[in-house]
């Protein structure tokens, strides 16, 4: 049996850029590489393996050449390539937000519900960068506590946006530094040494669509209708998404109890002595596949209630590191070999 070919579609981009490192870092066996962009970065190359790559045109020729495609591109490509791709009998892992409350679409994070991968139809999901770190940290301590309640608020780092916004970010800390003006052009305010309460478009309710996304996705990658209310902030961070979640249980529970379960949960690591100032950071966690979790105590305003402080590479397990996860969940699972028999 020969390994699955892949390709990257958006491979010159923040998330693409990082799913080829994470690719290589953990030898994921695949018998061809393919990497395309834009038409701007087409002919241009990326090292792979020491091997340098060509950056191709996304074409139906070249997905049908592909057993699995990682795409992390702009949500009308992703609609394009979610239809398209399965056609042409290559699994999709989208990173965009089109696919994900499809019910048609499996929405996985693998620690938590890798077993929705089997009954996927060449199309997957995988969740928002602030969704994931605190939907495995709900599962963790969920499995021993039923979760009722759940608020959130993150401070996410501008590469969410996208290169442009992280090369703004330090274009902006310069000119204020120096006494120039700023002008921004990613997010409506300047972002240097400033913090924005404003993520996405703004929905029903006075809701912001990343506030949205965090509920409804961490709904259905658990299988539950926890109830839940987020406030997500924009923070002048390069890289590692943070959050200060508040969570209800149906009884008591005590955070040594805690901390014992999020040790235990694949993926996370418990960072959590507060009196030497041990606690995750932003820098800490970035370039790490694990998610962080730290300040784990009692919810002085709850008596079922615990409080804690999540940490993430956004760009990693937030994003590529989880898309090539999933893959590597399907080729264990061998479901992509169906879809190789059929091209």
């Amino acid at each position: 049996m020969s390994d699955p070919r892949i390709a990257i579609v958006g491979a010159t981009g923040a998330v693409g850029r990082v799913a080829l490192q994470i690719l290589e870092e953990r030898n994921f066996p695949l018998s061809a590489l393919r990497l395309t962009a834009s038409q701007r970065s087409i002919g241009k190359t990326l090292t792979f393996r020491g091997e340098q790559l060509p950056i191709e045109e996304t074409t139906p020729r070249l997905l049908a050449e592909s057993d699995i495609a990682f795409v992390s591109a702009n949500d009308d490509i992703s609609r394009e390539i979610g239809e398209i791709g399965p056609q042409q009998g290559c699994i999709i892992i989208d990173d965009s937000g089109v696919w994900r409350m499809d019910s048609a679409v499996p929405l996985v994070v693998p620690e938590i519900n890798a077993s929705d991968i089997d009954w996927h139809a060449g199309l997957l999901a995988i969740p928002n960068c602030s969704t994931t770190p605190l939907a495995m940290a709900l599962c963790a301590l969920g499995a021993d506590n039923a979760v009722k309640r759940v608020i959130a608020s993150t401070y996410q780092s501008v590469s969410g946006t996208g290169t442009a916004a992280l090369a703004e970010l330090y274009q902006q800390a310069g000119q204020v530094l120096t006494g120039q003006p700023t002008v921004p052009t990613s997010y409506p305010h300047q972002i240097a040494f400033n913090v924005l309460p404003h993520i996405g478009s703004l929905k029903e309710d006075d809701y912001f669509s990343e506030e949205v996304k965090m509920r409804q996705e961490t709904q259905k990658i658990l299988h539950a209708q926890i109830a839940m209310s987020t406030t997500c902030v924009r923070v002048p961070v390069p890289i590692s998404h943070s959050e200060a979640v508040h969570v209800e249980f149906e009884r008591p529970m005590d955070p040594s109890d805690a901390r014992r379960l999020l040790a235990a949960f694949p993926g996370m690591v418990v960072t959590d002595d507060p009196a030497n100032a041990e606690y995750p950071m932003p820098i800490d966690a970035a370039g790490r596949d694990e998610t962080f979790v730290g300040r784990i105590r009692k919810d002085t305003s709850n008596a079922n209630g615990l409080v804690m402080w999540i940490v993430s590479d956004n760009l990693r397990k937030g994003a590529a590191t989880n898309a090539v996860q999933i893959a590597e969940e399907i080729v264990k699972r061998g479901a992509w070999l169906h879809e190789r028999v059929s091209k």
